[in-house]
């Protein structure tokens, strides 16, 4: 069976979403995008609170990482959507765009196209933000994008009162300018449910497109290639073997699924592909390689004095992002972060108290320098990939980190916290010496879910796609994802994800 459309869209996660609803207002143009996961059934889904208890549900890829020697040898788990709306079903709906700093590494490496002056215009499209108004939200946009104000809970209040009162500037949000400072976090978060990128995007009246396909349960297995050119995609639904052709195709399956795919192709490092027993049809040294993550501490823990009030949003409800040497400071991209989390939150292996007796500051680093790969372990679809992200390889990774923890100990321990603290529970005040708090953040250190860059954007003829992510080698493929960032934002990457797919989209059409 065979089926020809004029652009055929892999993955149905936030960047697909997106590329599939803006390229299906062209009338003419017949969309197919194809999800290897199902429609969100789960009411879970929908409800904000129980965003940390998704993970390892049958729409959930549940990768592991190979063992990490940083992290005292611990396997990670690395939850990635397998649904309609990919990951924004299953992350913690945090809406950060990250600094105008960050895009300059993006700038350098695809031109001036790319810079943060570039794709405002694309932040400010996607977005309805209804908190106030000014030149950066956008007010009609799909993503509907919340700053709460009354619901934020007592306990965070004081933890953005410890820092304004060690001189953390107390900012409006996190997408108004400078970055570093503190604020409740925007939230994509509608009438107290979750808004995934599907939700806002593939909305009933873009479904009815009669030019608009959607396929679900699609496991897209390979491409076919003719030439220079990708011809259709060997897939199989419910056992079925299909083909779809495309006169372009557009990889939208995230920063492991598209590397992958393209892998299983043969399209990739040829030492790797042999040694996975798959046929090299294009060298493509760099695909799956400069992987990169956001790591988290989980975490600095106190007792309460008095019980902890749930979280009437998703927990985690107050990022502040610092520059080690000088909190006061907001000029340039912040190097730190500290997180107030209205529970006990700690790393598998740790011991925390009962929910409602505590209360954690996460901590991290917003540019890690260590960078990691993945690999296929064959050209079998059921293998799950490689994934070594060498987490904490660089020392200037655990050095920043080490200032990262001292700073979330600075406002835990804070006058302003007083009311709530009872005592350190985690790693606990015996931990003091330098080798001591490192031996507890390799112990601590968690996955952000900010898997990124393994399919980097750059104009250097080494890059996997060019600056119009068109995949090099192959002139009717684009990649179209959190794969193509060059270097990681600060903040979370969902924000910058559903920006790339919209500034492509507009390159595209025009």
């Amino acid at each position: 069976m065979k089926r020809h459309f004029d652009v055929a869209v892999i993955g149905a996660g936030s960047a697909g979403s997106v590329v599939a609803s803006r390229l299906s207002e062209d009338t003419a143009c017949r969309v197919v995008l194809i999800e290897a996961g199902g429609w969100p059934a789960d009411p879970n889904i929908a409800d904000p609170s129980k965003w940390p208890a998704l993970q390892n549900r049958d729409y959930d890829w549940a990768y592991r990482t190979v063992p990490q020697p940083f992290t005292a040898g611990r396997v990670h788990e690395w939850p990635r959507g397998r649904i309609v709306g990919g990951s924004s079903c299953l992350h913690a709906m945090a809406h950060v765009r990250g600094h105008p700093d960050d895009f300059d590494a993006w700038a350098e490496a695809g031109g001036p196209g790319w810079s943060f002056k570039a794709l405002l215009p694309a932040f400010i499209r996607s977005e309805t933000f209804r908190a106030f108004r000014n030149a950066s939200h956008g007010t009609d946009g799909p993503l509907s994008v919340h700053l709460p104000d009354d619901e934020v809970s007592p306990l965070v209040r004081d933890f953005m009162a410890a820092g304004e009162t060690l001189g953390v500037p107390r900012l409006t949000d996190h997408n108004s300018g400078p970055l570093s400072g503190v604020s409740p976090n925007s939230l994509t978060i509608d009438k107290g449910r979750r808004v995934s990128v599907a939700d806002a995007y593939l909305s009933a009246d873009v479904l009815a497109r009669p030019n608009l396909t959607v396929l679900t349960d699609c496991q897209v297995d390979h491409l076919q290639l003719e030439g220079m050119r990708a011809a259709r995609l060997a897939c199989v639904v419910n056992g079925e073997e299909i083909k779809i052709e495309a006169d372009r195709f557009v990889l939208c399956a995230g920063a492991i699924g598209s590397p992958m795919l393209l892998m299983r192709s043969g399209i990739g490092p040829r030492a790797a592909l042999k040694e996975a027993g798959i046929e090299c049809r294009i060298d493509r040294p760099e695909i799956g390689s400069n992987l990169q993550d956001h790591l988290l501490g989980l975490g600095n823990v106190y007792s309460a004095k008095r019980p902890v009030p749930p979280s009437r949003l998703q927990h985690s409800e107050s990022l502040m992002y610092l520059n080690s040497d000088d909190h006061s400071s907001n000029d340039g991209s912040p190097d730190i972060v500290v997180a107030c989390v209205v529970a006990p939150s700690a790393a598998p292996g740790l011991e925390a108290p009962p929910y409602g007796s505590a209360y954690t500051l996460l901590f991290g680093v917003t540019h890690p320098l260590s960078r990691g790969r993945l690999l296929p372990r064959s050209g079998d679809r059921h293998l799950p990939p490689i994934i070594d992200p060498r987490y904490l390889e660089a020392e200037a990774d655990r050095a920043t980190f080490r200032k990262a923890f001292d700073a979330a100990r600075a406002i835990g321990h804070h006058p302003a916290l007083a009311a709530w603290r009872a005592e350190e529970v985690l790693p606990g005040p015996a931990t003091r010496t330098p080798a001591e708090i490192d031996s507890f953040i390799a112990t601590a250190a968690s996955t952000h879910h900010h898997p990124c860059g393994t399919c980097r954007m750059g104009s250097d003829p080494s890059s996997v796609v060019d600056p119009d992510l068109t995949l090099r080698g192959l002139d009717n493929l684009s990649v179209v994802d959190a794969s193509i960032i060059p270097r990681i934002p600060s903040g979370p990457i969902n924000a910058a994800v559903v920006a790339i797919a919209e500034h492509w989209c507009r390159q595209f059409e025009g």
